[in-house]
């Protein structure tokens, strides 16, 4: 099951760094919430298309290879991303809106699934 979620949260990462990188515009007016964060900034874009790249990598890595630790850190942007989004949506009045189902589906059940599935790999115990 953890290397399932691994692969399966990091290629829905490597794909959203895809979309984002490709289509920014399309990525920015269509996305629920995307645009009330303030005009679309390219450079700023892209770097969060890159952020899910790598995020999206060490997670397909962690799953294919067993390695707790590129799981861990594939998961830890996620995650944090996921709680700022959280932290948006407090803010926001904690609204049931369309932009809070977006952001649960597509942003905090991802990050913190593949943050239990990289915690659940096991470690490797060396002996001497």
């Amino acid at each position: 099951m953890r290397k399932t979620v691994l692969i399966a949260v990091g290629g829905l990462s490597l794909v959203t760094a895809a979309y984002i990188w490709t289509a920014t515009n399309h990525w920015y007016d269509s996305i629920p919430g995307v645009s009330l964060t303030g005009p679309l900034n390219f450079h700023f874009a892209k770097d969060v298309a890159l952020a899910y790249l790598a995020s999206g990598a060490a997670l397909v890595w962690a799953g294919v290879k067993h390695d707790r630790s590129a799981g861990l850190c594939g998961a830890l942007w996620l995650v944090f991303h996921a709680v700022f989004h959280i932290w948006i949506w407090i803010h926001r009045g904690s609204p049931m809106d369309v932009v809070a189902l977006t952001n649960l589906t597509g942003i905090q059940l991802p990050a913190f699934l593949a943050m239990w599935a990289a915690i659940s790999v096991p470690t490797e115990r060396v002996t001497a």
